[in-house]
């Protein structure tokens, strides 16, 4: 009996809706320099008004929320597309960071978060010299 062209194998790993879908996790890259940390989120297409940035019990939490909307009318058409997807990525933040002085920037759909170390963290990292044998 031969199979219909539009049938769905019987173990497909992805549900139908999940195909289509255009929104996942962002990427996030995580740097170290000698004064701070720094994240950095890459949300095309995002507000800043539907991301949220939070720190609480040394742990730096981003969500966000995406909401698209598309409607067209058309003389023998009528399309009317809804999509909607949130993310949430969460970081636990070492002891070294001042708390107090962490900030977020959100510039042409990229969110740049920064952790700046404390002074005396800072001031107690030693570098280790490396010797031959």
């Amino acid at each position: 009996m031969p199979r219909s062209r539009f049938a769905r194998p019987t173990l497909n790993p992805q549900p139908f809706w999940a195909r289509e879908s255009t929104w996942a996790t962002p990427a996030v890259d995580v740097a170290e320099t000698d004064k701070g940390y720094e994240i950095t989120a890459e949300l095309p297409g995002m507000d800043e008004s539907n991301i949220d940035v939070k720190f609480a019990d040394g742990v730096l939490t981003i969500k966000g929320e995406k909401k698209e909307e598309r409607e067209e009318k058309k003389k023998d058409y009528y399309v009317s597309e809804r999509r909607y997807g949130s993310f949430q990525r969460s970081f636990p933040v070492p002891e070294s960071v001042d708390a107090n002085k962490i900030e977020a920037k959100f510039v042409n759909g990229v969110l740049t978060i920064k952790l700046p170390k404390s002074a005396e963290a800072q001031k107690n990292e030693k570098k280790i010299a490396i010797k031959k044998g």
